[in-house]
């Protein structure tokens, strides 16, 4: 299946998720995380979906929402992102372990027997981080395009000697506007520029539907704030390769063509610790893969719950 033919999903044909809301506990106290729910659930939750830095649960409604007929997924909204309240103060943090401590969180929250973790960029890097923290409630690994840097730039990083507040991603996420006079203000704003030129129109819908939240005054301002996005990108003392040496389950990797952030490029670094882990860079595709090719998502996501 080509990149363009997978961009025609009919929106009348997408299942409807449920919301859900899930009070989960933490080391720093409680909280609240948002979800969306696909499938009969009157099942188990088979896998459990994260989003990337800025977006949210429903902007994958359309790559998820075929699977509903096989899989129950639960999507949820990671921390201050869709309608997922913020409760890390931005001033003190420096890594991602507050999502992972989310997501430890939602696992305790569930029951049922292991689930896939699936995630997108930030949100597949969050299930890395989680599953040595609760390595018997996961079963496997779905993961595009995560965030896994070189060895040398990570130790860079948390060491200091290369400081993420001077990216350009962090300086482009604290220019971002964060009001428009209504959603369709913003649609149209986004369609077909920057971040947003490769993606299906169902898709950027459905990421301004819960990427924005209604104010007083009428108009709409974004969920996941500049400052927090900015956060999350330049927020990098946490250690990905190592939890991924400690994971066991196996591991699918999708990794886009251009511009991607995963470094693990193949197996072979890992593979002494995790035989059952695959890695493959999927053509034509950029950071935005799952959005991109839903189609490849899918097959990664049916493959790792025993149902490709």
């Amino acid at each position: 299946m080509t990149l363009e033919a997978d961009r025609s999903t009919d929106s009348a044909s997408l299942v409807a998720p449920r919301r859900r809301t899930l009070r989960i506990q933490t080391p720093t106290g409680p909280g609240d995380i948002a979800g969306l729910e696909f499938g009969d659930p009157a099942r188990p939750i088979d896998v459990i979906f994260l989003n990337a830095n800025g977006f949210n649960a429903m902007t994958y409604r359309a790559m998820l929402s075929p699977l509903a007929a096989d899989l129950r997924i639960l999507a949820i909204d990671q921390q201050g992102h869709g309608r997922s309240p913020q409760r890390e103060p931005i001033a003190t943090r420096n890594s991602w372990l507050g999502f992972r401590d989310d997501l430890v969180g939602v696992l305790d929250a569930l029951d049922g027997p292991p689930v896939v973790l699936a995630g997108h960029s930030m949100g597949g890097t969050s299930c890395v981080l989680a599953t040595p923290e609760r390595p018997a409630r996961v079963k496997a690994l779905a993961l595009f395009d995560p965030v896994i840097m070189a060895k040398a730039t990570a130790e860079a990083m948390r060491a200091g000697t290369q400081p993420m507040n001077e990216s350009p991603l962090v300086a482009g996420a604290l220019r971002r506007r964060a009001v428009f006079p209504s959603r369709e203000a913003a649609i149209d704003s986004y369609r077909g520029r920057g971040a947003f030129r490769t993606w299906p129109e169902q898709a950027l819908v459905d990421y301004v539907a819960d990427g924005f939240r209604d104010r007083d005054d009428g108009e709409v301002e974004l969920s996941c704030t500049p400052q927090w996005e900015a956060s999350n990108f330049s927020s990098h003392a946490h250690d990905p390769c190592a939890a991924m040496h400690a994971i066991r389950v196996p591991v699918g990797i999708l990794r886009a063509e251009q511009g991607s952030t995963c470094s693990v490029t193949s197996a072979d670094d890992f593979i002494a610790d995790n035989p059952a882990m695959t890695v493959e860079t999927v053509p034509g595709t950029t950071h935005f893969l799952p959005i991109e090719r839903a189609d490849a998502a899918r097959a990664l996501l049916r493959k790792m719950s025993g149902r490709g």
